[in-house]
C-alpha cells in the first residue's frame, strides 16, 4: 500500500498517538509505503529519505502501487523557496507549499501539476527544475540564509519550525541534492574536509557529542562563520574546537568533520 502527503506538511510520530513525540514531517507532495496500519495510525516509509514514522491516516491520501512506482522513477520540480502561496484550482483555495517540498510533473508551460485528480498551481519563479542548474557554495549559502531567525522545532522540515539536520536537508534539496534525514547519516556523504582553513562556502560541518556520536551539523558561510539551528536558524562563529555561542562567547558544539557536498 502507498500513499501521498496533499498538505503543506505532515507530522511523523515515533508512536501512534497524538501525545508522540515528532521525529519528522513529510513535506506536500512526499510519496510513501504504508508498512502498518491500525484503526487510525499508518506506520510509513519515506520514499523521498527513507525515514519511518506514524501518520494520521485520515490526512493522508492513498495512490496505486503504479503512481507510486511512477513518482519514485520521476525527478520532481522542487518549492525553492521558504514559503511559497500555491493553489488548489479545483476548490479555488490556497495552499501553503515549504521550500524543500516536492511537485511531481510539473509543467513549466502552464505552471500546472495534477496528483490523483486534483489540479495546482504554483508560478514558475518559486520552482527548480531538476537538473536546471548546479549551484555553487555561495548559492548554497544564499538559500541557508533565507531561512534566517527560524524557531528550532526537533523534527521540523520548514520555515515556521525546523531541526539542524531537517535544515541542511531542506537547503540542500532545493538545490537538487538528496541527503538523508540524520546528521548522522550525511555525514557519511560527501568528501572530507582536512582543516577549518581549507573550508569553503556551503561546506557541512558535523558535531560530536561526549561519546563521539554525531549529534548537530550546520553550513558554513566560510572558513570561521556558520549557520545552523540551535534555538533558531543562526550565524555564529566557528574555530577549530566547534561553535563559539554568540550568547556566552563560549563552545556549544564541539567539530568532528567538515565535508563537501556541492
Amino acid at each position: 500500500m502507498f500513499g501521498i502527503n496533499l498538505n503543506s506538511v505532515l507530522p511523523m510520530r515515533t508512536e501512534p498517538a497524538e501525545q508522540s513525540e515528532m521525529c519528522s514531517q513529510l513535506l506536500f507532495g512526499e510519496h510513501f509505503s504504508i508498512l502498518e496500519t491500525s484503526d487510525r495510525w499508518l506506520f510509513i516509509h519515506n520514499m523521498s529519505d527513507g525515514y519511518e514514522g506514524w501518520v494520521d491516516r485520515k490526512m493522508v491520501t492513498p495512490i496505486s502501487e503504479e503512481i507510486a512506482d511512477e513518482l519514485s522513477e520521476s525527478d520532481p520540480a522542487i518549492v525553492n523557496r521558504p514559503l511559497a502561496n500555491g493553489y488548489v484550482d479545483s476548490r479555488g483555495e490556497n495552499i501553503l507549499l515549504p521550500g524543500g517540498c516536492v511537485l511531481p510533473f510539473y509543467n513549466v508551460n502552464s505552471e500546472r501539476f495534477s496528483i490523483c485528480e486534483t489540479e495546482f498551481r504554483l508560478a514558475r519563479e518559486s520552482v527548480n527544475m531538476p537538473n536546471e542548474k548546479i549551484f555553487s557554495g555561495e548559492e548554497l549559502v544564499s538559500i541557508a540564509f533565507m531561512y534566517l531567525n527560524t524557531p528550532y522545532l526537533w523534527g521540523g522540515r520548514n520555515a515556521l519550525g525546523i531541526d539542524c539536520s531537517g535544515f541542511v536537508q531542506t537547503v540542500l534539496r532545493i538545490c537538487g541534492r538528496r541527503m538523508p534525514r540524520d546528521a548522522a547519516k550525511q555525514v557519511e556523504q560527501g568528501t572530507v574536509v582536512s582543516f577549518l582553513q581549507e573550508a569553503r562556502a556551503g561546506d557541512l560541518a558535523f558535531f560530536e557529542n561526549q561519546e563521539g556520536s554525531i549529534v548537530h551539523v550546520g553550513i558554513l558561510v566560510n572558513n570561521s562563520e556558520i549557520i545552523h539551528a540551535s534555538g533558531r536558524v543562526k550565524l555564529e562563529r566557528i574555530d577549530a574546537q566547534g561553535i563559539v555561542n554568540e550568547e556566552t562567547g563560549r563552545h556549544s558544539h564541539r567539530l568532528r568533520v567538515i565535508k563537501r557536498v556541492v
